[in-house]
């Protein structure tokens, strides 16, 4: 059962204090978006797959068991988000975390949910 207040009161020195820290709208919203690209198990195999190495479509698309068109539209997801990266060699393109802030992330979520 979720705790609540029995009694409603508000605590305004508290309640102007957390208003005046929260995020623009604007980056609240680019953060949703983060999160709920997050909120995929498809997206999460493959961005936990690039914690080790670049992989290209076919590897991702081996890897997670789905076809190379379903991992582009995922890739494209993530890559819209700013949350993966690629290159072009030739005729592949290998993707890749966009940054160490992306590993780090996964990393705190992965020793979370084993505590």
């Amino acid at each position: 059962m979720t705790e609540i207040c029995k009694v409603y009161e508000e605590h305004l020195d508290k309640i102007l204090e957390a208003k005046k820290k929260l995020p623009e709208e604007e980056t609240i919203l680019e953060v949703s978006d983060f999160f709920d690209a997050l909120g995929n198990p498809t997206r999460l195999k493959i961005l936990f797959a690039l914690l080790e190495d670049e992989l290209c479509t076919c590897d991702l698309s081996n890897i997670t068991g789905l076809s190379v068109s379903a991992i582009s539209h995922q890739l494209r997801i993530l890559k819209d988000r700013k949350i993966v990266t690629y290159r072009k060699d030739g005729k592949n393109v290998f993707y890749s975390l966009d940054d160490e802030h992306i590993r780090e992330i996964l990393k705190v979520a992965l020793k979370h949910m084993e505590e």
